[in-house]
């Protein structure tokens, strides 16, 4: 059959499919059963004569879709899979614009503490703590500033891997918790972290060696500090579903931004692990690594996650959207 003629003859059936999924018409089970199967066996059709076409392409959207909607919710969140692949993706493109409001957030707070470590000479002391500035000195007059990054605690890799980690965890979770406070202790939290990081990269800077130690921080950095964002906004994400319940309840919003905002800090665990991997074991070779391989470590593992939370979300939207006008269109 030809695609033209192969499309005019299942056209209707989509298109009521589509009214089910996008704008929750009406439909028998009898009949929602009926749609599904044919769905099912047109994208088989399509999959075997017109692999590379746009039909294909906007059957595949619709199945997926609807597999979601029909099939998934009868087991809950499903699989693991199931959970990294869509179920976060749909909650954090839904709520993107809590994670872009915590990166300006961010960067506002951070730049407030670069500046005022810049102007104000007892600043870093005051953030950092004598010992801790006494000490970064000390490793910068002999010539490795990120020393403290090196394994000088006697546990062994794992036992600093294992510390990094927990502590990592403990403040994302803290961070999130403090949602409860709409969100006021969440922002205090991030506001701290992002004074010492900037105290801690103009402190290097002061000395000329940033470029060698932003090599060291970053190495770990990038996901870390990147999670510890991504954090920060589902616990504002808590907050505003008890401060702004809309059409619902304050109880039902705040049970229901909380499993949501729940489920987008469980996500970050990984990239927290990764990071403690990464400066237990990693980090503290950046004196000996070169500088191409220092850079392919930090720009991958920021493409990483800046992908799966900025970028993948979008794509997946679009993708799982897909209307027959959008993927006809001229």
């Amino acid at each position: 059959m030809r695609e033209a003629s192969f499309i005019k003859q299942n056209k209707e059936n989509w298109l009521e499919f589509e009214k089910y999924l996008y704008h929750d018409h009406k439909v028998s089970a009898e009949r929602l059963s009926e749609l599904f199967v044919q769905l099912n066996n047109d994208l088989a059709y399509t999959q075997t004569f017109y692999p590379k076409s746009r039909v294909n392409d906007y059957l595949n959207a619709l199945t997926s879709n609807a597999y979601l909607k029909v099939v998934k919710p009868k087991t809950a969140y499903g699989s693991v899979l199931d959970f990294w692949k869509h179920d976060v993706p749909k909650i954090t493109y839904k709520y993107r614009k809590y994670i872009y409001f915590t990166f300006i957030l961010f960067f506002l707070m951070f730049g407030i503490g670069m500046i005022s470590s810049l102007y104000e000479d007892g600043f870093i002391r005051s953030i950092l703590g004598d010992r801790y500035v006494n000490l970064t000195e000390e490793n910068i007059a002999h010539g490795d500033p990120a020393a403290i990054y090196t394994n000088q605690t006697g546990l062994g890799d794992i036992g600093s891997f294992l510390g990094i980690t927990i502590n990592n965890i403990k403040v994302g979770l803290l961070m999130y918790i403090m949602g409860i406070t709409l969100g006021i202790g969440t922002i205090k939290v991030l506001f701290s972290n992002c004074i010492m990081l900037g105290s801690f990269l103009t402190m290097f800077y002061k000395y000329d060696v940033l470029a060698e130690s932003m090599r060291a921080i970053w190495i770990h950095g990038a996901m870390e500090i990147f999670g510890m964002v991504i954090e920060a906004s589902a616990g504002l994400l808590l907050g505003i579903g008890w401060l702004f319940p809309g059409s619902l309840t304050r109880k039902q919003a705040f049970m229901s931004k909380g499993k949501e905002s729940l489920m987008i800090v469980i996500s970050t665990i990984p990239f927290t692990i990764a990071a403690g991997l990464m400066e237990g074991f990693v980090t503290q070779l950046y004196n000996d690594m070169p500088l191409w391989l220092a850079l392919t470590i930090i720009f991958g593992t920021l493409a990483v996650i800046s992908y799966y939370y900025l970028v993948y979300p979008i794509r997946y939207n679009n993708r799982q959207n897909l209307t027959f006008e959008a993927a006809f269109a001229e």
